[in-house]
């Protein structure tokens, strides 16, 4: 039976076409994924120990360390792109990407605290299989890089306790999904990367004010093991500590790219 439940506090910008062959996702019936922390007890819970790795190498060991400051911005982000995020926001996740062509990358939470910036949590992830590009269309199967809101939030599971408004629904979300055992969890968990989306509807949502070729769509969703066609995943481990963290009111934006234009 379909489920259509939204809940969660409400605040205040993607491309997807059906996948091929598993590949792509469709968003509603005929539309695809254009492929892609507040409480500390709640990153504990979550949070996967192990090794530690540098944000954007290419060695994937999880690094997870007690919170620490890191200073006046998160380490990696250039003047040009750290301008682009509001002073308004507290809450920052950084997708350090391996390279422009590159599927992998490392994806870090980072929280303003009193003495500066201090990473919180951090996980292996995936970007587009081809890689960055600063001038996404749909279906060119890489990742849009730069700063982006993230205010929307859903899933076919039921609300793990998100902040960020999130939208239960078991059939809109699974019908972006095709009959592909590695893709089927994909979208348990997601939230919406505000490009080219109306900001307070749900991810699924296919209105793309920028228009259709500029690609929609892109989310944080849990990771397949393997390049995207534009979204960003993560472990299941990760989006319900994000999920659980991310605040409306911290304003909480992705910062996202290979680690060269990144350092712009």
């Amino acid at each position: 039976m379909r489920r259509s439940t939204v809940t969660g506090s409400v605040p205040g910008s993607t491309s997807r076409r059906p996948r091929r062959g598993g590949a792509r996702h469709a968003i509603g019936a005929a539309l695809a994924c254009g492929l892609l922390l507040a409480a500390t007890d709640a990153c504990d819970a979550d949070e996967p120990k192990g090794p530690g790795g540098a944000p954007g190498t290419s060695n994937h060991a999880v690094s997870a360390p007690p919170p620490a400051s890191v200073g006046s911005r998160p380490p990696g982000v250039g003047d040009r792109m750290w301008q682009q995020v509001p002073a308004s926001s507290s809450q920052v996740v950084v997708v350090y990407g391996d390279s422009r062509n590159s599927p992998d990358s490392f994806l870090v939470l980072y929280e303003r605290g009193v003495s500066g910036w201090e990473r919180r949590a951090a996980w292996p992830a995936h970007n587009g299989r081809l890689g960055w590009t600063a001038e996404h269309r749909m279906d060119d199967e890489r990742t849009p890089v730069g700063v982006f809101g993230l205010t929307d939030a859903g899933g076919t599971l039921g609300n793990p306790g998100s902040r960020l408004p999130y939208w239960h629904d078991d059939h809109a979300f699974a019908s972006t999904i095709t009959d592909d055992a590695a893709h089927a969890h994909d979208f348990d968990y997601v939230i919406a990367i505000n490009y080219n989306r109306l900001v307070g509807a749900p991810p699924y949502d296919w209105s793309r004010p920028e228009g259709v070729d500029r690609g929609g769509g892109i989310w944080l969703h849990l990771d397949h093991g393997d390049g995207t066609s534009a979204c960003v995943t993560i472990p299941e481990s990760g989006m319900r500590t994000l999920l659980r963290t991310l605040d409306p009111a911290a304003r909480p934006v992705v910062v996202m790219g290979d680690r060269e234009r990144l350092m712009s």
